[in-house]
């Protein structure tokens, strides 16, 4: 099977599209064509790949964007089987001639913008793309009409947890804006100062809180490494004190599975989370909950983990165990393969493929 697989807004290196669901087409056998934002994102596409480099759509600034994908898009999927977008945005790039068309629907855009005329215009499109396109969810959404796969954002999670490192340092990993606890990280982080306890931060920043967090850095409060591609960020986030999960209650999080937190057991460490019901739901009592918009409460919890070892083991064990049981991806990925190779009209490889995944390394 030939797959067209199309972003201008994420990352080349985005977890989900490559490290997961590119990589398991790839293991799979199947050909990939990859139209992404590699010249912007300072990206060498994996050899495995053809790569069609496209601008990427940031801000306001996105008609440029646009017209590039559309014609990337057309050129990647004039022998692909099956065409598969990730973003929004493509729904108003696509080619008029076009194989099957697949959406992954990554978030509620609508639920994450203010006003209403913009959540309004996002409902219409969405709408638009359940009648005449495939669709796979990130998670279960209500607001379409129609049951579609969910394919889930799980993780690799190896069979071993790195042994912790010290107990000097915490992490908090993924995009960093206000209603993900940005300014609640940075009040953390000088709560901490006088414990000698670091706080690396790793993500992407929204424009906004940038300066502040330039700032905190710049006073020696923490460590902001910007985006590090996925499969790096995790490393560093190993051994680690605590990982932090501050997110809002706000509509957009609150029936979201925080994926950091899946990425924190995965790995061991003991996670921190505000009381969003899928973050309780995930944690199932393998974590520490934190009331929301209270640093205070987060630096005492950190203080808690430091002075007890013990309980910071049993949380690595129980967490990377929960982890392997019910949020590993290689246990998704044939199911991912499978429901595009149906929508494609082409010979599965499902069965070949988990045999390949049951053969010892």
């Amino acid at each position: 099977m030939k797959v067209c697989v199309g972003t201008v807004t994420r990352h080349p290196e985005d977890a989900r599209i490559m490290h997961r669901q590119i990589r398991a087409l790839l293991d799979a056998g199947h050909e990939v064509t990859y139209v992404a934002p590699f010249t912007d994102c300072n990206v060498t596409p994996a050899p495995e790949l053809r790569a069609i480099d496209v601008p990427r759509a940031v801000g306001l600034h996105r008609a440029r964007a646009l017209r590039s994908a559309r014609t990337a898009l057309r050129r990647g999927s004039r022998d692909a089987d099956l065409l598969l977008v990730h973003d929004l945005d493509l729904l108003l790039a696509l080619p008029r001639h076009r194989p099957p068309t697949v959406w992954d629907v990554h978030e509620d855009m609508a639920a994450r913008m203010d006003g209403r005329t913009m959540p309004r215009l996002i409902r219409r499109l969405e709408s638009r793309a359940e009648r005449r396109l495939h669709l796979i969810l990130a998670e279960k959404a209500p607001r379409f009409g129609r049951e579609h796969p969910v394919v889930p954002n799980h993780t690799y999670v190896p069979d071993e947890v790195a042994k912790p490192s010290g107990d000097n340092r915490i992490v908090a990993l993924g995009r960093l804006s206000e209603t993900r606890g940005a300014a609640d990280l940075i009040e953390v982080a000088r709560l901490l100062r006088p414990y000698e306890i670091r706080l690396d931060l790793i993500g992407p920043a929204d424009p906004h809180i940038r300066p502040r967090l330039r700032d905190a850095q710049r006073s020696g409060l923490l460590d902001w490494f910007g985006y590090v591609p996925n499969k790096h960020a995790l490393r560093m986030t190993e051994g680690a004190l605590a990982g932090l999960s501050l997110l809002h209650d706000v509509p957009a999080h609150r029936e979201s599975l925080p994926t950091k937190i899946v990425e924190y057991l995965a790995r061991g460490v003991p996670v921190i989370s505000t009381p969003l019901p899928r973050a309780v739901e995930t944690l199932n009592g393998n974590g520490v909950l934190v009331p929301f918009g209270d640093p205070e409460a987060v630096a005492q919890a950190v203080l808690d983990l430091k002075a007890d070892p013990a309980r910071r083991a049993a949380l690595s064990v129980a967490g990377h165990a929960d982890a392997r049981a019910h949020y590993h991806w290689p246990d998704r990925a044939a199911e991912f393969v499978g429901h595009l190779e149906a929508w494609a009209n082409v010979p599965s490889t499902v069965a070949t493929h988990s045999a390949r995944r049951a053969v010892p390394a």
